[in-house]
């Protein structure tokens, strides 16, 4: 059975995504100010994602009011970005 959790914790999120080889990252072509529409890329590189820095990956975070939506296995690389009034 698989289980989620939800978090805002910068070093948690960061953790999480790192112990899966995950990267912080944006949808190319998207925001205006900020990085745009965020997502965690893992594996081989997403041609429709852009790396971007775990700062200003949490800016757009913070000022988003989201959240990470993740699943606890270890293997799991289940993730989801939710506004933070939806857990």
């Amino acid at each position: 059975m698989s289980h989620a959790s939800t978090t805002t914790d910068h070093d948690a999120i960061r953790r999480w995504a790192e112990e899966r080889g995950g990267r912080p990252s944006r949808v190319k072509e998207t925001g205006a100010g900020d990085a745009g529409i965020l997502r965690l890329d893992f594996g081989d590189r997403d041609e429709g994602l852009e790396e971007i820095s775990w700062d200003e990956f949490f800016e757009t975070f913070e000022r988003s009011k989201l959240a990470l939506l993740h699943g606890e296995e270890k293997d799991s690389r289940f993730n989801k970005l939710v506004h933070r009034s939806a857990n």
